[in-house]
């Protein structure tokens, strides 16, 4: 499929072009970008018990949704298949392969990588393997929601590891856990991007992040994630909603390893 340039025009074949999409000028070059509505960071029942959904069911209800792009980011484990993909792409979604792993018993995301990113269990680690894959989009998740698994002073200790900030889901005015993290996104020149961190399907809409992208590639996604080149929508929780959330995901967990 070809692409015609004309007049600073670029003019992308029909079967390419997406419901939404705006012309862009970038220096002297007017080209059409596509509007991606785009979630970076889920989970299912697949890599942890507290989600009850498994990867099916949640690509179908991305669909619903509306969303075109999807990074599956499992605990510790990379276990993206090529069903997986192969499903989602059948429903107009890319699929993304990641993971979300752990350093210190910290996490960190990591998309587009591949089984060797399992391996991964220090910061030296991480570095090594950014230099042979510079494909990789590394993004600091909830780096300052109080947890045991956020990454708190290790994101300042090292930083240019990282070539994005996550928006958490889990913070309001009370709880303002964003706002360090938008401080250090800044500071750093981070792009500081939302996402819903998904235990539960009704959660995915409430971080997003709409990326401009010139073509709907893992490529060119990340490209325009590295450059900021997107929009964020975040509807975070409230203290109830907080609390509803970690009573939901403990009983699930029990009822899990009680049942699975």
């Amino acid at each position: 499929m070809e692409n015609k340039e004309r007049s600073g025009y670029i003019f992308l074949n029909p079967a390419l072009i997406l419901p939404r999409m705006v012309k862009s000028r970038r220096g002297d070059t007017i080209k059409f970008i596509m509007i991606l509505k785009t979630s970076l960071h889920f989970h299912a029942a697949e890599d942890e018990k507290i989600s009850l959904y498994g990867i099916y069911e949640a690509i179908d209800y991305a669909e619903e949704k509306g969303f075109d792009v999807l990074a599956y980011t499992p605990h510790r484990k990379f276990l993206f298949k090529k069903e997986y993909a192969q499903y989602a792409a059948k429903r107009e979604i890319l699929f993304i392969p990641g993971m979300e792993g752990e350093i210190k018993k910290r996490h960190f995301i990591i998309l587009n990588c591949d089984k060797k990113a399992e391996e991964i269990k220090s910061f030296e680690d991480l570095k090594n393997y950014k230099i042979k894959n510079p494909q990789i989009l590394v993004v600091a998740p909830h780096p300052f929601v109080f947890s045991a698994r956020s990454l708190n002073g290790e994101l300042l200790k090292h930083v240019d590891l990282f070539d994005a900030v996550e928006m958490s889901v889990f913070s309001n005015k009370m709880f303002n856990f964003n706002k360090k993290a938008e401080e250090v996104a800044k500071k750093y020149n981070k792009p500081f991007i939302a996402t819903s961190d998904v235990h539960f399907l009704k959660d995915l809409e409430r971080g997003y992040a709409l990326v401009e992208a010139e073509t709907k590639t893992t490529e060119s996604i990340l490209a325009a994630v590295k450059n900021g080149n997107f929009k964020n929508k975040m509807d975070a929780m409230s203290p109830f909603a907080m609390l509803k959330h970690q009573i939901k995901g403990g009983l699930n967990f029990i009822s899990a390893s009680l049942w699975r």
